[in-house]
């Protein structure tokens, strides 16, 4: 099995771990290639990887949401298993944690895992005279926003061609259901299960009270057409990574995509489990430490 590492070298525990990958990869069968801006961390020389042109089995990302991000970026469409092992706070999308590293290669090496198959979003931005230009995909979301300024900025929001209206705000979020517990769910979006076929539409601070999210379906083409206000910084963002500048009359399109992307999943934990432990959904521990206090 040939595995690629990604990882984000902010972490200072890094090199310790890229140690324990090469101490059990071999016993496991497992061939190590590494991004190159890791290269300097391993104990010992690993081969460096391409992410898009290399062959892979698999992709093992160290860090958190944003380094799986990250490498399903880079893969493009690909369609290589991602396993995340978390080294930060939430994680919600990745697997495993540094502490069960051992254990996880092992479940992988022998196949005893499942792949939780999640949508991409594809982008077209069509300018004010009809040209064209793609954008990035994104697994979470595409963000329109204004950035530097606190006027607000205005968007006429169309869903498959339907024009849903107007809306006056800092900005709009298109998500999947992956991206539903992100932005859009701070945004005051609605979380979507991962095996619903739908998309979030989410505005951001609307000045409105009559604006809530959208749910639409997962075919649908949701395109956001940037209206002439004195809001002039106006930005695209894929994945909360920048993606350039917009203009006045400016349309951005976003479709699904026909590839997805293979999140690895060990165990019995299911999505529910997952908003237990990671988001603390229903915790009621700090009401019934005040209850016994009283």
């Amino acid at each position: 099995m040939r595995i690629g590492v990604v990882g984000n070298p902010r972490y200072e525990a890094l090199d310790g771990l890229l140690a324990r990958l090469i101490s059990h990869a071999a016993a496991a069968g497992i061939e190590l290639v590494s991004a190159p801006e890791l290269m300097d961390l391993w104990p010992t020389p690993v081969p460096s990887l391409d992410l898009a042109e290399d062959h892979l089995d698999l992709l093992l990302t160290l860090g958190g949401d944003g380094t799986l991000l990250y490498g399903a970026r880079v893969l493009e469409r690909r369609e290589v298993p991602i396993l995340g092992v978390n080294l930060g706070r939430v994680g919600f999308l990745t697997a495993a944690t540094a502490e069960i590293l051992e254990e996880a290669l092992l479940a992988v090496a022998n196949g005893d895992y499942q792949v939780e198959p999640r949508r991409k979003l594809e982008t077209t931005i069509v300018d004010a005279d009809g040209e064209r230009f793609q954008g990035e995909l994104a697994m979470n979301d595409v963000v329109v926003h204004k950035a530097g300024s606190s006027r607000v900025m205005r968007i006429r929001l169309f869903v498959d061609g339907d024009e849903v209206g107007q809306y006056t705000l800092d900005g709009m979020i298109v998500a999947t259901p992956a991206g539903s517990t992100a932005y859009t769910l701070s945004s005051g979006g609605p979380v979507l299960l991962p095996e619903v076929d739908a998309l979030v539409v989410t505005a951001i601070c609307p000045h409105t009270l009559s604006v809530r999210p959208l749910v639409v379906p997962g075919s649908s083409q949701v395109t956001m057409q940037i209206e002439p206000t004195r809001a002039e910084d106006i930005r695209v963002a894929y994945d909360g990574q920048p993606g350039g500048s917009l203009h006045h009359n400016d349309c951005v399109v976003v479709r699904p995509s026909g590839t997805t992307v293979q999140l690895i999943r060990l165990g019995r934990e299911n999505f529910f489990s997952r908003l237990r432990k990671k988001l603390k959904w229903g915790d009621l521990s700090d009401r019934e430490r005040f209850n016994r206090a009283d």
